[in-house]
């Protein structure tokens, strides 16, 4: 019989735009741009360094941060091409950009056309969570995870707020840095771990539909 892949994922929901991990603890993704650091001037490169040290400095909670590399996926851009060479009324036209079209076809299959994405992980831990679940929430919570039955409604929405907060930290320390950080939303997110799990299908075609009751 063959093993579900969910029991290889450390997380076990994706909830308004939050990953539920399979100890109740709560992480957000976001993404972050990036900058062209050999561009800049020396006095640049260290006020750079010199911020994104005092943005290190000043969390007090664990960050992760990940690098994505993969080559990019243009189908929708060749899809594109193909309508254009089919609308062409010029023969020599038609020509040209069916030639260009190849030419850009070879070079995403030789993998000279990459792409990095870069994400920060925010965490709010199984410890935290327990800790602001006081009183008769305290209560419920504990309840609920001891039956394994997942983090109450109420505790989640305050966790919740929680973390969102701790990434509106991360994103105003980062924009200092001159980065931008948005976070993902659970469609996102869905996408991210399906392209994460399945590198070769993310790199040609398109994503397949999510299932409406998959968002939440």
């Amino acid at each position: 019989m063959p093993i579900p892949s969910q029991q290889f994922l450390e997380f076990k929901q994706i909830k308004n735009g939050v990953l539920i991990l399979k100890n109740n603890s709560l992480r957000g993704v976001m993404m972050v741009s990036s900058v062209n650091f050999d561009l800049k001037s020396k006095e640049e490169q260290d006020a750079t360094i010199y911020q994104f040290q005092m943005f290190l400095n000043s969390l007090d909670f664990s960050c992760q941060i990940i690098v994505q590399s993969r080559r990019i996926n243009i189908t929708g851009y060749f899809d594109q091409l193909k309508k254009l060479e089919k609308k062409q009324k010029n023969e020599l036209l038609k020509v040209q950009t069916t030639e260009y079209r190849k030419f850009v076809e070879s070079l995403v299959e030789s993998g000279t056309i990459m792409r990095k994405v870069f994400f920060v992980v925010v965490p709010y831990t199984f410890l935290e969570i327990s800790e602001a679940a006081s009183g008769i929430l305290g209560k419920l919570f504990r309840k609920k995870t001891n039956t394994n039955q997942g983090i109450n409604e109420e505790v989640f929405k305050r966790s919740r707020e929680q973390l969102l907060q701790r990434m509106e930290f991360v994103a105003i320390g980062l924009r200092r840095c001159g980065l931008k950080a948005i976070p993902l939303t659970s469609p996102e997110l869905i996408e991210l771990f399906w392209s994460w799990h399945h590198p070769k299908e993310a790199e040609v075609g398109y994503y397949p539909e999510i299932l409406p009751e998959l968002i939440k």
